[in-house]
């Protein structure tokens, strides 16, 4: 599974600083609106020590890491998605992302150019909301008027389509989010093919110190969909060790580290894993896949043939010392079709020829 994530944002409000800190790729940091024309794409690692543990026992050759794509666009400015700035070729390019990441202006630093008046990320979050629900109007208002004569023609699944999508136009109408309102089962199933930009799941990034942040900020956004990261220092700090970290009163974790594992609980996604000789390597699949699920995410034999599992928690797996040893001690179970996969499980799968 790709988890991909857009990084979106007003111009000048850290995003490109983030994303070279994020995947470690040089581009183009400069202090004026739309320095990032082409969106650019980087592959990062999620950090898990659980990897590096498994790695050391198994004594593989390689370790191979979940990963995110984060996709860092243009600066996004009002009128976007009637053309304003770099306009819709913006608004093209978020929409193949599974999430979007908000980059919000807190830092009070008065020599990085705002395009804005002031410092109010709330403001800055409603400028952006509003943009993206301009152009799904826009999505919505196109798909209406080509269905029209099927619904004439009284085919029921045009009919069932159109009756979602008028729901649809009239939550944005009212500058609503997708993401935020109540759809069936079915109705999702049918607003999922429009690749809607606010029925994306998204995380807020405050892009500041915490002092400079106020709570009420925080309550409006949630607090569990809410980052604050120091863009500039965390750059800044990219290349020092934990202990280095420490040393000068930086937090153990990097503050993008937390953002990749935050990304992960915002799309319900875990992780297990497989671990021998060869290789020690995390996969994703989302909560509440059962295991002929996960096995896909390998092969798809390994869901289609699903003979049986064998699972371990990964740290019942370490404190033995091997499979050996956990077998003996009766902590390597075998699990049938139904297993839900945990986080943190490490799994060999059977499969019939």
């Amino acid at each position: 599974m790709s988890l991909s994530i857009g990084i979106v944002g007003l111009p000048n409000v850290g995003k490109s600083t983030l994303f070279k800190t994020l995947t470690k790729k040089p581009v183009l940091i400069a202090n004026y609106p739309f320095a990032t024309i082409d969106p650019n794409v980087g592959v990062v690692l999620v950090p898990d020590e659980r990897v590096d543990k498994l790695a050391e026992l198994s004594k593989s050759k390689k370790k191979i890491y979940a990963t995110v794509d984060f996709v860092d666009i243009a600066g996004l400015v009002k009128g976007a998605s009637e053309g304003e700035g770099l306009g819709n070729k913006f608004l093209a390019n978020i929409r193949e992302t599974d999430a979007i990441l908000y980059v919000l202006r807190a830092f009070k630093n008065a020599d990085i150019i705002n395009t804005q008046q002031d410092v109010n990320p709330l403001r800055d979050k409603e400028i952006l909301d509003v943009e993206l629900i301009l152009k799904d109007l826009e999505t919505v208002n196109k798909r209406i008027e080509a269905l029209e004569g099927d619904v004439r023609a009284g085919k029921k699944d045009a009919m069932k389509e159109m009756s979602v999508l008028k729901k649809a136009k009239e939550i944005l109408s009212q500058e609503k989010i997708l993401s935020e309102q109540n759809f069936t089962e079915e109705e999702n199933e049918i607003l999922k093919k429009f690749q809607f930009l606010t029925a994306k799941p998204r995380l807020y990034l405050l892009n500041g110190k915490e002092e400079e942040i106020e709570q009420s900020v925080l309550d409006v956004l949630g607090k569990n969909r809410c980052v604050i990261v120091d863009v500039q220092n965390e750059y800044e700090a990219d290349a020092l060790s934990k202990d280095e970290r420490i040393e000068l009163g930086f937090s153990a974790d990097s503050e993008t580290d937390i953002l990749v594992k935050k990304s992960y609980e915002l799309l319900n996604l875990i992780t297990f894993l497989t671990t021998g000789e060869d290789e020690t390597r995390a996969w994703t699949i989302k909560k509440g896949d059962t295991a002929p699920v996960a096995g896909a995410a390998i092969h798809s034999d390994f869901q289609e043939k699903f003979v049986k599992a064998e699972v371990v928690f990964w740290k019942d797996l370490l404190e033995s010392g091997g499979y050996a040893k956990a077998r003996e001690k009766g902590q390597i179970r075998t699990e049938g079709k139904e297993y839900v996969v945990k986080d943190g499980d490490v799994i060999e799968f059977k499969h019939g020829n």
